[in-house]
């Protein structure tokens, strides 16, 4: 598979020597390498990619970093005519690989180097995509270079010891891995290029203005069935019922508190009966306690974090969006704070104890973190485990004032977060007692519930999650308190609410769409396309996004219903494990997809007509929301400023 194009060429050869070539996916983790090999290394410019450079048992060693992948899937240029290819042509296709415009200059330089090198160390994310990468590495390399030997470091974190480790034991690039990341990319490509192109040239000839220039309609076998969960929830809020219900409510007095009871029944259909039981209950001076119950409960401490919670928990206690949190937690990992952030494990490895010890000195968590280690803390776990990452966690105990100084106030807010879960994991769990209260009412029964945390356990170290405490009543069955009033009052049932982002990670986790690394990306392409808004940390679709959700699964429901991805994903886990060859699964794909092809194009004028009538107001108004929360950002950085 080396059908790539050619790479610019930047300057005169370096004249660099080196024996042993490091190729790392980003130059910070580049530089972390080099940092943990030597002591003594020198930073050099090679076609003006930063890489360093130093001596190691006698051999001459370079450590570079990329900027991602170095290539991605296409058509033929032929095949990129959009206005002259039939859609169905790119089934019979084979996509070729290409350079992409920004890592060109990072393919010049890896070719200057590895002219020289006896070795190649394939120092990237230890990951599917990771893989794929040190195979598009290999490519270029042995196109200059046939004679180099290439070897694996495999490694979950920047600490030095162990980087040191993955060094002293490096092992063979995995092809099952990046053919897995390859297929996956090809079958994406083919299916979302087609259906794209089909509904795209369709909408422009139905109605020329429907689309401005620039936008297309695109559809995604990860990005359609994740809007579907969003336009599933928003529909069930449009054809929601309100129905009026009444409730009979009574204020008493007990002690130095008034609180309000409600009576036993809860919500009633009937005005009329509620009012009856006011009635009744409104005649009375003094209520009874008729029944103090108490019941004890015990929450478990969390378990190890993987990349959706992460995700999952950044958007529901700190407000930041999946995406953004995952492009922080990777700078935390590139600066040596946390481990690799992309992960489905949630088993720690031994070495996780030794990350504890190092917050027992933490101007924050010090106290409470010696009090865990007093007692023998041993961590929780979970069913999860992918045996490649560990669960994220702290690698380095650091500080507010370091962590705000190099990636500001949200980057300590996810570290702060990671921190506190990571400890919270090794804490005895937390004792709850609720009560549950009967007060007899004029002959009617009246409840009221009160919540104490008798001991914090894992709360005191992990407040997001504390309960909402109500003191408990001082009073026990027999007792006599004060009736102050005795109302109705009337109320309506009101829709679900849009489905949180959080939510949505959990929905796309449990029916396999994405994986726990471009999962928050599939969600910002939903905004990106016009399709959908997050707003008060729920996901809104916009009218484009409902009527293309509704009308694919009008008529080809397969192409947005969310159990066809997690087939497809279980299929290409099988080119990973060795049961089945690359080609045949994406042969496979190209066939059930093509299928659906066909169903649609005989009812695309129909979809096409109900999209245009929407497509161009849907998406001037999120540009136009987009634009206004630009606006809003740039006036608070002027004010901070």
């Amino acid at each position: 598979m080396r059908s790539f194009g050619k790479a610019r060429s930047y300057g005169r050869p370096s004249g660099v020597e080196v024996d042993v070539l490091v190729v790392c996916e980003k130059n910070s983790v580049a530089k972390a390498v080099a940092s943990a090999l030597s002591d003594d290394y020198k930073t050099l410019s090679v076609n003006e990619v930063p890489c360093y450079s130093f001596v190691k048992d006698g051999k001459k060693w370079v450590v570079m970093g990329l900027k991602g992948h170095l290539m991605d899937f296409d058509f033929d240029a032929k095949l990129n005519q959009w206005g002259s290819v039939d859609p169905k042509e790119l089934f019979k296709a084979s996509p070729v690989r290409v350079f992409r415009e920004e890592s060109l200059r990072y393919v010049d330089a890896l070719r200057e180097l590895a002219r020289r090198a006896e070795e190649v160390v394939l120092a990237l994310d230890a990951d599917v995509e990771g893989e794929g990468i040190a195979f598009e590495v290999m490519d270029v390399v042995r196109a200059v270079n046939p004679y180099a030997e290439f070897k694996r470091a495999w490694f979950s974190s920047l600490d030095k010891g162990e980087l040191l480790e993955a060094f002293r034991n490096l092992r063979e690039p995995n092809k099952r891995l990046a053919d897995k990341c390859f297929a996956r990319s090809i079958i994406d490509l083919t299916v979302g290029a087609s259906f794209t192109r089909l509904l795209t040239l369709k909408v422009r000839e139905v109605e020329s203005s429907a689309l401005p220039k620039g936008h297309f309609i695109s559809y995604g076998p990860c990005q359609s069935p994740t809007l579907y969960f969003v336009v599933k929830r928003a529909i069930e809020r449009e054809s929601f019922q309100s129905q009026k219900f009444y409730r009979v409510v009574a204020k008493l007095k007990v002690g130095d508190r008034v609180l309000e009871v409600e009576h036993a029944k809860g919500r009633f259909g009937s005005k009329e009966e509620a009012e009856e039981v006011m009635a009744r209950a409104g005649k009375a001076t003094t209520a009874e306690v008729e029944d103090v119950r108490a019941t004890k409960a015990k929450k478990e401490p969390p378990k190890p974090l993987d990349t959706v919670e992460l995700e999952s928990l950044a958007s529901k206690h700190l407000n930041i969006r999946a995406k953004r949190a995952l492009d922080i937690a990777e700078e935390l990992y590139r600066r040596g704070l946390i481990s690799y952030p992309r992960t489905e494990t949630q088993v720690y490895p031994p070495s996780a104890y030794e990350r504890l010890k190092a917050f027992a000195n933490h101007p924050e968590f010090g106290d409470y973190v010696r009090r865990l280690l007093a007692a023998g803390a041993k961590p929780t776990s979970g069913p999860k485990d992918d045996r490649a990452h560990p669960p994220i966690h702290p690698i380095r105990a650091a500080t507010k004032d370091e962590v705000e100084r190099a990636l500001g106030r949200d980057g300590w807010r996810l570290y702060e977060l990671i921190a506190r879960h990571f400890i919270a994991t090794f804490s005895p769990p937390a004792h709850l007692e609720g009560r549950r209260y009967v007060f007899n009412i004029g002959g009617e029964g009246f409840t009221f519930a009160t919540l104490e945390v008798v001991d914090e356990g894992f709360f005191a170290i992990y407040r997001y999650d504390y309960p909402k405490e109500v003191p408990h009543l001082p009073v026990k069955a027999g007792d006599r308190v004060q009736v102050l009033s005795v109302e109705v009052r009337e109320g309506r049932t009101e829709p679900p609410p849009y489905l949180s982002e959080s939510e949505l990670l959990k929905l796309m986790e449990k029916w396999g769409i994405g994986t726990d690394a471009t999962m928050q990306d599939h969600i910002q392409t939903n905004v990106d396309r016009g399709y959908m808004y997050i707003e008060a940390k729920r996901c809104i679709p916009t009218e484009l996004g409902k009527r293309l959700i509704m009308q694919l699964e009008k008529h080809v429901p397969e192409l947005v219903r969310p159990e066809i991805r997690g087939m497809m994903e279980r299929e290409l886990a099988k080119i990973a494990s060795g049961d089945e060859e690359m080609e045949s699964v994406i042969a496979r794909a190209k066939e059930y997809f093509f299928s659906q092809y066909l169903k649609l194009e005989e009812r695309v004028y129909e979809v096409a007509k109900s999209l245009a009538e929407v497509s161009s107001r849907s998406i001037s108004e999120v540009e136009n929301r987009s634009r206004g929360k630009r606006r809003v950002r740039g006036k608070k950085r002027s004010k901070k400023a």
